[in-house]
């Protein structure tokens, strides 16, 4: 395949302020290829794509199609040469039909320069019928499920003579029958020549329908091989930038829970997440990790459990009472706190203070009917910028103006503002410095010796090992074990993140 490559992107270097997002990355993709992106967050898969689709400008480096150097200024001008993609959330128009969408910008014109919709319609029925797809093209896109969605938008990318197509996340959101389908339409028409880039984090898929992967890390070109030549261990230990044959045989320290009585049951529980029924025990005074790889599943879990997610059946159990979240704040007043994956996002308001930013668990917790008293939310407030030395030039300033991890501190002092008996924590350490890393495991730690059982997620398998006494293993959205005491080793934690059997 190294011969004849369709595309060829050498030397890929990407800057933004004060962050080198790629550097010196290669890619090479052949005609009638599927080839498998892989990285976990922040890896750099997004920012390639960018840059090959002409969202991003590359800062060093140069793209070949076809043996030829191109220059690709938009989008629509990768479009023009042959470049589509096809994202997880469809880029077309809900609002406007089916055959609208497929020729957008392309429609055919009656002789006297009028759009003509017979033809148009004629043409989308007869496009869709190559890939078995009967549906009323006079409709509007909305009125479909994701998966036509997309096959859509994988149609109008052939009709307008893509030679490469990149699939990011497009399974995501699809049923195992839709993904089936899905898979069938992208081997047809990687057998017509077409190359495939896709972008996914199931690595059942990846195995299932690609010919090579690329790995990349940090920003960096890690490795290309072939799929049947590469081991899921020996990808996983690529992706997480750890050699397999180095992990320690030691075990993780395990400490006893402070009580036998579980703080936290579930029972069959699932949701419309797409998690898969699974049964879990938290214990007072345990720190339990969820474990796998990005889009196995661990932060949709966390957020069943905290009620940030619809749950949809099952049972939940808090202090042996059952419990029926509908909304975060029920989760608050029984005690349970969560730091979401996304800070930004999800976490901090930027356009409040640091003071107001931490006080509002609390407020939660209270209820509208007992205000905090502005003397007292300074309080709390320099109490907890104190204890977590959080720097600062006082309470007032606004968040948005702090560094990544001194935010995240302000996120966690607003959960220890509320007094929580369960704490979740997800990549609660991720983009800050070492300094600040170590500062929050350490206090992680102090919790869960004072009596507060914590739920841990993280990337990093060496963070997880130091902090956690038990650990859950997830793939694909599902619960496959758990490993604790002489059984918690790094060796079996791979493995069982691999599919072994544990």
């Amino acid at each position: 395949m190294e011969s004849g490559d369709l595309l060829e992107m050498h030397h890929i270097t990407k800057e933004f302020p004060g962050v080198l997002a790629l550097n010196n990355v290669h890619f090479k993709l052949a005609p009638g290829e599927i080839h498998a992106l892989l990285g976990e967050n922040g890896a750099g898969k997004s920012t390639l794509i960018k840059v090959l689709t002409g969202a991003e400008t590359l800062t060093q480096g140069n793209i070949l199609l076809n043996g030829r150097e191109i220059t690709v200024n938009s989008p629509l001008h990768a479009q023009n040469q042959g470049i589509s993609t096809v994202y997880q959330e469809v880029n077309l128009c809900p609002n406007l039909s089916v055959a609208e969408n497929i020729y957008i910008g392309r429609e055919p014109l009656t002789a006297g320069g009028r759009i003509d919709w017979k033809t148009m319609q004629y043409r989308s029925r007869e496009l869709l019928g190559e890939f078995d797809i009967d549906i009323d093209v006079t409709v509007t896109l909305d009125n479909y499920s994701v998966a036509i969605q997309q096959m859509v938008a994988i149609a109008r990318s052939c009709d307008i003579s893509a030679k490469v197509l990149i699939l990011d996340e497009p399974t995501s959101s699809l049923t195992e029958g839709e993904v089936i389908k899905l898979f069938e339409t992208m081997r047809r028409l990687r057998d017509q020549g077409m190359g495939i880039v896709f972008v996914t984090h199931f690595l059942d898929q990846v195995y299932e329908v690609c010919d090579r992967i690329t790995v990349l890390r940090n920003g960096e070109y890690i490795c290309t091989e072939r799929c049947d030549e590469l081991s899921r261990i020996d990808l996983i230990s690529r992706m997480i930038g750890k050699d397999f044959s180095a992990f320690s045989e030691e075990s993780s320290s395990s400490i006893a829970a402070k009580e036998k009585e579980p703080f936290l049951v579930a029972e069959k529980m699932w949701g419309s997440n797409r998690i898969k029924p699974f049964d879990l025990e938290l214990f007072k005074g345990e720190i339990l990790g969820f474990a796998g790889l990005l889009g196995s599943g661990r932060s949709e879990m966390a957020r069943l459990l905290f009620g940030a997610d619809k749950r949809d059946g099952g049972n939940l159990k808090v202090r042996g009472r059952d419990i029926s979240f509908t909304e975060p704040s029920d989760a608050i007043r029984e005690g349970i706190a969560f730091c979401p994956e996304d800070r930004k996002a999800e976490g901090i308001i930027g356009e409040l203070s640091i003071r107001e930013n931490i006080i509002l668990a609390l407020q939660s917790k209270r209820g509208m009917t007992r205000p905090i008293r502005y003397n007292e939310a300074c309080r709390i407030a320099d109490r907890f910028i104190k204890l977590l030395s959080i720097k600062t030039p006082g309470h007032q300033q606004l968040i948005r103006n702090l560094s990544g991890g001194n935010q995240q501190k302000v996120i966690l002092a607003r959960w220890l503002a509320a007094e929580p008996e369960l704490l979740i924590l997800d990549e609660p350490t991720r983009g800050i410095d070492v300094g600040t890393k170590l500062e929050i495991q350490k206090l992680m730690k102090s919790l869960a010796g004072d009596g507060m059982s914590v739920l841990f997620i993280s990337s990093e398998i060496d963070e997880m090992m130091r902090c956690c006494q038990r650990m859950v293993v997830l793939r694909e959205r599902e619960k496959t074990g758990e490993l604790a005491g002489q059984d918690l080793t790094e060796t079996r934690l791979m493995r069982a993140i691999a599919g072994d059997e544990i």
